[in-house]
């Protein structure tokens, strides 16, 4: 184990700092600085390799977590990496991205602050990227058999890359220009930056894995086509029907999806030309929805130079720890501080949005609001008196998403369930025998651990479809749910 009275000598958990906000909102660059690797061994250290690691129980890739904390702590990054690669395939990816679910089933989170596992993680994977740790492993024998993978979001990576290695020649197709989904134009780039992305694709096309991007499956090859050319075909398409906002005025220009926004901008700070971006530049922005994805639209209009932004969330404030409906070791809904909302903008908490006003020429001026509370049915009843306006030039509704685009199910001919997801067993494969499903299309919006958790055990499914075992590991079922999320 790591150091046996690390949890007692050490007992404040340390972070990198965030360069500071005046400088970081002029650039578009990752916000965190380099950690001193002394002290990150030192937080390493704090692991107390328990009899039971409820951390397991908190990642749905079922990382093994004290062993490579303890690996981290004595210096040993060759096997760490190896540890942490037998069970995630992108730990730079959830080292960023992951809201860590593990820490807060940490054990010593119980009456200390949790080990910083999400940080030894992507430690790990970036030392072992800079010594030439993480090579290709291409397969020693290709199988004879095809597999396309249709969506390049993590599911779908996750799956190509178990699949490529497991000696199946397999297709990535991508309707955008370039592969990564989410992970390349709706995470901005102050969050992951896209060159952690493109060294992880060139190990994936030097393992053999082929990419088809600008190809919308369904339009530029419908599936029975590709269902004939391929033995197998994992969709993992995403949930990506946005959650929209029913109220007079949603028509008015000025009013778009987050999803409408962020891409555009992810582009331009690539330094790519787009024509008729909608910029927040000068502009009071109003984002609806306190998430991930509202916190980066936040980040982003302030770099982008925005007069003022409002985040609107129809829950009321989550409590500073723990409420007792959500003990340890599940995730609790409490209030936290991204590293956008350190940039600016405020945050106003039981307000619902009633009318967006507009303008003579159509564009939106103003938002129109009412405090609610919960009523015992589990709706909102709005507070008498206390209608307002709040003028906006810009409004971003982020409000999560409902499911996926149903025109592709369609013409797979694969049933959903009544949340609109595909419908698959237990080995990933819906109701066309051969045709697989991974992540948020067939699990509902959740978090990219448990996308690239889907996709390496969709990948043991389709593996065991076409060679009748799978030596691939499996690490959930289908019908899980996070107790955490």
């Amino acid at each position: 184990m790591a150091d046996p009275r690390g949890f007692l000598k050490t007992r404040e958990r340390e972070l990198p700092a965030r360069r500071p906000v005046p400088v970081r909102i002029k650039d578009w660059k990752e916000v965190y600085e380099e950690q001193d690797v002394a002290q990150l061994q030192r937080q390493a250290g704090r692991c107390m390799d328990c009899g039971i690691p409820f951390c397991h129980s908190g990642c749905p890739l079922g990382n093994l977590i004290p062993e490579w904390n303890d690996l981290a702590w004595r210096g040993d990054w060759r096997d760490a990496i190896e540890r942490l690669h037998a069970t995630n395939n992108f730990p730079e990816f959830t080292g960023r991205l992951c809201p860590a679910p593990c820490e807060t089933a940490c054990v010593l989170g119980i009456n200390q602050p949790a080990v910083t596992i999400k940080q030894v993680e992507v430690t790990t994977v970036e030392r072992a990227f800079d010594f030439g740790g993480v090579e290709p492993l291409p397969p020693e024998r290709l199988s004879g058999k095809t597999v396309a993978v249709v969506g390049s979001g993590p599911a779908g990576l996750a799956a190509a890359q178990q699949l490529t290695r497991a000696g199946h020649t397999v297709a990535v197709y991508e309707r955008a220009d370039k592969p990564g989904g989410l992970l390349r134009y709706g995470i901005p780039e102050f969050k992951m930056e896209k060159s952690v992305l493109d060294r992880r694709l060139h190990q994936m096309t030097a393992e053999g894995t082929r990419f088809r991007n600008n190809t919308t499956v369904g339009v530029d090859i419908t599936a029975e086509k590709l269902m004939k050319r391929f033995d197998a075909v994992v969709l993992a398409v995403g949930a990506t029907v946005p959650r929209d906002l029913p109220v007079p005025g949603r028509e008015l220009d000025g009013v778009l999806q987050a999803m409408d926004f962020l891409p555009p901008a992810n582009r331009v700070a690539l330094g790519e030309e787009v024509a008729d971006r909608v910029t927040a530049e000068g502009k009071d922005v109003i984002v609806i929805g306190g998430g991930d994805t509202g916190a980066d639209c936040l980040g982003t209009s302030l770099r982008q130079g925005a007069k003022s932004v409002t985040s609107l969330e129809i829950m009321p404030q989550p409590p500073a720890d723990r409420a007792a409906g959500q003990p340890w070791p599940t995730y609790p809904n409490i209030f936290r501080i991204a590293s956008a909302h350190e940039e600016g903008g405020d945050r106003v908490y039981a307000v619902s949005t009633t009318e967006i006003l507009g303008d003579e020429q159509g564009k939106v001026r103003a938002l129109k609001l009412t405090e609610v509370v919960r009523n015992d049915q589990g709706g909102f009843d709005p507070v008498p008196g206390s209608e307002r306006e709040l003028p906006a030039q810009l409004v971003l509704l982020a409000m999560g998403f409902l499911g996926p685009e149903q025109q592709l199910a369609e013409q797979f001919g694969l049933e959903t369930d009544n949340r609109s997801n595909i419908v698959r067993d237990r080995s990933y494969m819906t109701n066309v025998p051969g045709v697989f499903v991974a992540g948020d299309c067939g699990r509902g919006q959740s978090l990219i651990v448990w996308a690239i958790a889907e996709g390496r055990a969709a990948a043991n499914g389709v593996d065991a479809h076409l060679m009748g075992s799978s030596q691939l590991p499996r690490p959930i079922e289908p019908t899980d749910r996070p107790l955490t999320v």
